[in-house]
């Protein structure tokens, strides 16, 4: 899956002019560095609404590599070519132009990344990152929705020790799993 190869240390193709005077622009306070709130200022999911601070969240946390909770330049280019990458996809599956994937469309492209899930399962997803209550999910929605899901895949498959789609996990470890999941930096 071409869209989860976050680890690029630089963005290749991108004039470095052009990423500085981006990156000059989202950091406001000028110390070098983005934080998640300048992040979360200089994103658009394109329905005028704040980027998910979630979505924002996951992506510092991909992207900080000296894990200090920001970004710098370097980080940056990987994180702008991650993003670009994202609203290419999400615009491939918004067939119908509506700044937003409905549950067809989310159907689809999980679909084409491999993934074979159920109808109800869908309807559940659905449910957990569709902020608005509209039926769908907007463009932060979705990269936190698929990030999150490719992160429970990559973990589920360390105890799929077989590869059928199957694992037995005792109950305390498969809590410390998903407890460990949220304090983790996908």
């Amino acid at each position: 899956m071409a869209y989860y190869n976050y680890q690029q240390q630089s963005a290749p193709g991108i004039d470095q002019n052009f990423l500085w005077s981006v990156f000059s622009k989202v950091d406001k306070d000028r110390s070098g560095s983005i934080s998640s709130n300048e992040l979360q200022q200089a994103l658009s999911n394109g329905t005028w609404t704040p980027f998910n601070p979630e979505t924002v969240r996951l992506m510092i946390g991909m992207f900080d590599k000296d894990h200090n909770g920001t970004i710098n330049f370097q980080e940056f280019g990987a994180l702008w070519k991650y993003v670009t990458d994202w609203q290419k996809c999400f615009r491939n599956y918004d067939r119908d132009n509506s700044g937003a994937i409905d549950r067809h469309e989310l159907k689809q492209a999980l679909s084409s990344f491999g993934y074979r899930l159920s109808d109800r399962f869908y309807d559940i997803l659905l449910r957990k990152f569709d902020r608005r209550g509209a039926g769908s999910v907007t463009f932060d929605d979705f990269i936190q929705c698929c990030v999150v899901i490719q992160t429970i895949t990559n973990v589920f498959k360390e105890y799929d020790f077989h590869k059928c789609g199957w694992a037995q996990i005792p109950y305390e470890q498969f809590l410390s799993i998903v407890f460990g999941l949220k304090e983790q930096k996908y």
